[in-house]
């Protein structure tokens, strides 16, 4: 069983030598992998004195971490966490034993916040906020509940890796891993982890703004692509509703007069009903390009196969590399 923890890394020289410790320490046969993304600090020679493979990651972002990471990185377990000492990572076993014994595809580490060492739980108010915000927002968009999408502490089996597009650049990869997760509708489960402050000399890299409207707009942007029907059919509705609150004075007017004296009202409310019409033939072609984008993104994911619960190596999909080290 090839286990690898994948943890992205921007100046964390404070933290990042106790979160490879902690997580050798937890799973000693996991391949902890540490992706500097431009650091300026002593993050590498850190995380290398503490037993981590180092790579380097030039793009910055987690986003082209996680991109990077799971292009190069072959093994049968993933789990990713965050470089900052925040996550418990005395909770990987039971996070990648959860993945194995239920034959999941994804382990979501929902954040609870604990106070160990002198340090508080986690959570900034800003942040907190946000966060309920988005969880109540893609769970109403995208049909499914979700407790904590912005964790940054998952564990994946290697279909899941292998079949997601990664197309994210900075802190939004989590919310599209969430949808991904969620529009294939692979086996997944939450499990509750620790969460606390970060160590002193850490500083945090998420701007609750700039990063939270980033995050607004790869939810919009998924929702047009993965909801089509919903986003311009309703569109569609409220277009047709400014349509007629316009054009219905207008009929009625002609009904009772034979004349047509406001014609500029009458031009744009038809042409305001044009578009809704457009906008919903739009929803109806783009449903029908999801379909088949679905059906090719679930054969893509079938490539690959579970972990098996036994340990021994599973079969790999025509191409892949079917030994060796979690390294490809």
């Amino acid at each position: 069983m090839r286990i690898a923890a994948i943890v992205p890394a921007f100046n964390e020289e404070a933290a990042i030598g106790k979160v490879v410790s902690d997580l050798r320490l937890a799973v000693p046969e996991m391949v902890v992998y540490v992706y500097d993304n431009c650091s300026t600090d002593r993050t590498a020679e850190c995380a290398r004195e503490a037993g981590a493979v180092v790579r380097t990651e030039n793009r910055q972002g987690k986003g082209n971490v996680v991109r990077r990471a799971f292009a190069d990185i072959d093994a049968d377990v993933y789990l990713m966490i965050d470089g900052d000492d925040t996550y418990d990572a005395t909770a990987a076993p039971r996070l990648i034993d959860t993945l194995l014994r239920e034959q999941l595809d994804h382990v979501l580490g929902v954040r609870v916040p604990t106070a160990v060492e002198g340090r508080g739980g986690g959570y900034r108010p800003g942040h907190a906020a946000g966060n309920r915000f988005f969880n109540r927002l893609v769970t109403a968009l995208f049909g499914e509940p979700v407790t904590d999408m912005l964790s940054g502490y998952r564990v994946f089996s290697r279909r899941f890796v292998k079949s997601f597009p990664a197309l994210s650049r900075r802190f939004e990869t989590e919310t599209e891993l969430t949808v991904h997760a969620r529009n294939l509708r692979v086996p997944q489960i939450e499990v509750p982890v620790g969460f606390r402050d970060r160590p002193p000399g850490s500083e945090s890299k998420l701007h609750t703004v700039r990063d939270g409207l980033r995050i607004l707009r790869l939810i919009v942007r998924l929702l047009i692509h993965e909801r089509p029907a919903m986003f311009f059919g309703g569109l569609a509705i409220l277009l047709a509703a400014l349509s007629g609150g316009l054009g219905i004075p207008v009929i009625v007017e002609y009904a009772h007069t034979g004349l047509v004296p406001r014609m500029p009202t009458a031009i744009l409310a038809s042409a305001i009903g044009i578009i809704a019409v457009l906008c919903l033939w739009l929803g109806v072609i783009l449903s029908g390009i999801l379909r088949a984008r679905q059906e090719f993104a679930r054969l893509a994911y079938l490539q690959w196969e579970r972990p098996p619960e036994d340990g021994a190596t599973p079969a790999t999909a025509p191409g892949a590399p079917a030994n060796g080290s979690a390294d490809s």
